[in-house]
Order: structure tokens, then C-alpha cells, then sequence
């Protein structure tokens, strides 16, 4: 590179002048540098702000919105609402139908009424799932009735959407009175409404010296005795009952989420038919490509729009003149489709996210603008470049965030692969549409 500069201050041989098919040639790029200047100045103080970025593509925001809009008009969404004391293995639950680790699942819950708190799997723009957590449950200084009261409002409020009541109770919790009155008055006001009873915490009456779970279902005398005593106490409030035992990798159990295939099936009776294959879907390996797909179909609006913006200011025959406004861009595209994906992170983050995911794609970045100095060639090539690289950094973004919805740690490779098949592809394609007449 210090050879490079070096050479300016040798002598140089004389330069043959130029023709004035030349000259109008240098006049015609001056004036497009000109004007793309002019353009990148006025933009530079509009991307100052994160948030300004997604005003440049007002029509685009609005067209994901409506796409949006009739896509969760189409999902086959389950309202579930569980009903249990604390620690009676409600988010265990949770975390065994979604995939989602604890700490996401407490992050996520919102809010709802005084007494509930709602959880949208895999985000609330385009949920499968609605999760609703009644709070404090069993706590006498609540008041029951009160509690009854939200949850019938919010019941009757006629909606489009698949509904289903879990009642989750831990073996060896014999105070189950408030939640039987509760199950009671649910059932006789809302008797359309299917119910599950979840027993929960099956570990805790294994005989000694057993220390895993056998074959499902357990056949131990003193769990099967009492779980048929608590189905015998709630008899006539729900239609179908499953035992489970979901505990965390530290507790030593195998499998951790011992009879998930029987809550899944138990919960895909109750419900209609294509709610019943989304919940079937969820707990199959395919699901996360599945969902990925969905998203990702949305997430690509913003993709073209950011690509083709890239593709412009990279135009700009000035080397690293745009690259504080290139990685603005980028990393505001890596924002937008994480808050897709249920996902707000600062402009920070999402340059974490970038840095994380680009991996050798930063020495082509660099490449893209050192291309500039190529007489005649450069800006169109770094715009090609400028452009695919962004694409492949929003098709990376992609598969990082869908694994993150999908509770799995994002795979180094997969988005390396993702991002180099994005890349050569979209440089095709931005090269020869810089080529059209």
C-alpha cells in the first residue's frame, strides 16, 4: 500500500492528451459525481439518527405493514391460557412447546390485565401462539372473583383465533381449591372452549433409589395414585389430561422435557384442524425453516430497499466517502429485521449483530472501495458490490434472528453459507442491471 502512494512523487512519463470523445466522457462522470454528491450530503444528515432511515422507505414500511396485517389474518393462531400457581411448570410449558429459553420467555411476557401477562411465540407482529399467564394465582390477599371477572371479559371477546385453557398443577400441590372454583365458572360460562389439566413435577414422587424418568408413562404406584386423585378433583372442568415432567439440563433428567409428545398430542386433539398441525409443526424439526420462511419473505422488502440505496451511495467516485453512511444503512437493515423477528436492539446492538455475522465479508468491504480507484470501472463494480454485500448481510441477518426465534444459537457456518450464496447471486444481479442501456 506504501508503494502505492510512493509513486506520486516519482517523475512520470509525459501523458498523451485526451481525445474529445474523452473529455466528454470525464465531463459526463463529473457531472453524475456531482450530483450523487449533492445526493449524499443531503442523506448523510438524514441518516444521522437511526430512526430516520426507515422514513426514506415510508412505502415500504407501509407495504410490510399490510402484508403483515393479512398474513396474521391467515396464521392458524392458538390462544392459550394457562391457569396455575406460581412454579406450577406454566413456563415450563411454554419453553417446551416453543423451543424458547426461560430467560427469552421472561423477557418477552407483556402486560396484559391486572392480574395476567401475555407471551406471543415467535413475535407479536405474526404469533402462533398467545400465551396468557395468570399472575399471582393463589395468593390470598388476590381476590378470586376479580381474577374470574378479567378472565371472562377478555373471553368474550369473540375473536377469529383457536382457544384453549391449560390448567397446570404440580403433583404433590393438594390446595387446588381456588383453581377448581376458578376451572369451574370458566367451564360453565365458556363450555366451548376446550381444557387440558397439566400435572406437573412427577419427579418429585419417584420412589428411591430411581433417579431418572422411566419409559413414559411412569407406572410408579404413589404417582399414578395421586395423579388420578387431582384428575378425580377436577372431574367435569376439563376434556383431556397429560403428566409431565419438565426440568432444565442442570437437574440431571433425560429426556427434559419428559412427555412433551403427549402434551402435543393432547393439545393438537382439542383444537381445529390447522391449529392442530401448526401445534404438531412446532415441536418438528422443520418448524424454525418453516417460520424462517415466513419471516424471511417479509424481511426481504426491506432487504431490496436497502440494497438498491447501497447500490447508489457506493456510486459516489470518492474512496470511503460513504462508508460512515454504508454501515448506517447496514446496520439500520440489521435493526428492522431483527424487530421483525420480535427483536429490538439499539443501533449498538445491531452493529454487534453485524460485526458478529459479516465475518470475511469486511476485507471485501474494504475491497469494494479501493475498487474505486480503477478508471471507468470502479464505481460501477463497487456499486454491485456495495449492493450484494448488503443483501448477503440481510440474508445472514435472517438466518441469525430465525435461529434466535427458534431458541437455538445462531450457527456460525449456516450464515456464512447463506451469505456468500446471497452475495455472488445479488452481485449478478445488481451488475447486470448496472449494464442496461
Amino acid at each position: 500500500m506504501g508503494e502505492f502512494f510512493m509513486m506520486r512523487d516519482r517523475p512520470q512519463p509525459e501523458q498523451p492528451q485526451p481525445s474529445p470523445e474523452e473529455d466528454n466522457l470525464a465531463a459526463k462522470r463529473s457531472r453524475f459525481a456531482r450530483r450523487l454528491t449533492e445526493t449524499l450530503d443531503q442523506l448523510k444528515g438524514r441518516f444521522s439518527k437511526m430512526g430516520d432511515v426507515a422514513k426514506l422507505f415510508s412505502v415500504s414500511d407501509e407495504q410490510v405493514a399490510e402484508i403483515l396485517a393479512r398474513v396474521r389474518e391467515e396464521l392458524p393462531t392458538t390462544e392459550a391460557l394457562l391457569l396455575g400457581k406460581p412454579q406450577a411448570g406454566k413456563s415450563s410449558i411454554i419453553r417446551g412447546i416453543t423451543g424458547v429459553s426461560a430467560e427469552i420467555i421472561g423477557q418477552g411476557f407483556r402486560p396484559h390485565t391486572q392480574n395476567t401477562q401475555r407471551y406471543a411465540y415467535p413475535s407479536e407482529d405474526l404469533p402462533l401462539l398467545v400465551f396468557t399467564d395468570t399472575v399471582g394465582l393463589g395468593d390470598t390477599r388476590r381476590d378470586t372473583q376479580e381474577l374470574v371477572a378479567e378472565l371472562l371479559e377478555d373471553l368474550n371477546v369473540e375473536t377469529r383465533r383457536a382457544r384453549i385453557l391449560i390448567l397446570t398443577v404440580k403433583i404433590t400441590d393438594f390446595a387446588t381449591d381456588t383453581l377448581q372454583e376458578i376451572a369451574r365458572q370458566l367451564r360453565q360460562n365458556h363450555p366451548e372452549i376446550p381444557c387440558l389439566l397439566a400435572i406437573t413435577s412427577l419427579h418429585d414422587l419417584y420412589p428411591s433409589p430411581v433417579e431418572n424418568h422411566p419409559d413414559y408413562p411412569p407406572v410408579f404406584d404413589e404417582v399414578q395414585r395421586v395423579a388420578q386423585a387431582l384428575e378425580a378433583s377436577f372431574a367435569g372442568s376439563y376434556d383431556g389430561v397429560v403428566w409431565l415432567d419438565f426440568t432444565l439440563e442442570e437437574d440431571g433428567f433425560t429426556p427434559v422435557f419428559y412427555g412433551l409428545e403427549a402434551l402435543r398430542d393432547a393439545i393438537a386433539e382439542l383444537l381445529p384442524e390447522a391449529e392442530a398441525r401448526a401445534i404438531h409443526e412446532l415441536l418438528d424439526e422443520g418448524t424454525t425453516r418453516q417460520l424462517g420462511d415466513l419471516y424471511h419473505d417479509v424481511a426481504r422488502r426491506y432487504i431490496i430497499a436497502f440494497s438498491v440505496m447501497a447500490a447508489t451511495l457506493a456510486a459516489v467516485p470518492l474512496p470511503f466517502a460513504t462508508m460512515p453512511v454504508l454501515t448506517t444503512l447496514q446496520v439500520s437493515l440489521v435493526g428492522m429485521i431483527g424487530r421483525l423477528y420480535g427483536q429490538t436492539l439499539s443501533p449498538s446492538q445491531a452493529g454487534g449483530v453485524v460485526s458478529a455475522i459479516a465475518g470475511g465479508f469486511l476485507a471485501q468491504l474494504v475491497g469494494r472501495e479501493l475498487i474505486k480507484f480503477i478508471p471507468g470501472l470502479g464505481s460501477a463494480l463497487a456499486a454491485s458490490w456495495a449492493a450484494a454485500y448488503t443483501w448477503a448481510l440481510g440474508e445472514g441477518a435472517c438466518v441469525y434472528f430465525g435461529d434466535l426465534m427458534g431458541g437455538k444459537t445462531p450457527d456460525p457456518e449456516k450464515i456464512q453459507v447463506a451469505m456468500n450464496e446471497a452475495f455472488e447471486a445479488a452481485k449478478q444481479r445488481f451488475r447486470d442491471h448496472s449494464n442496461d442501456p
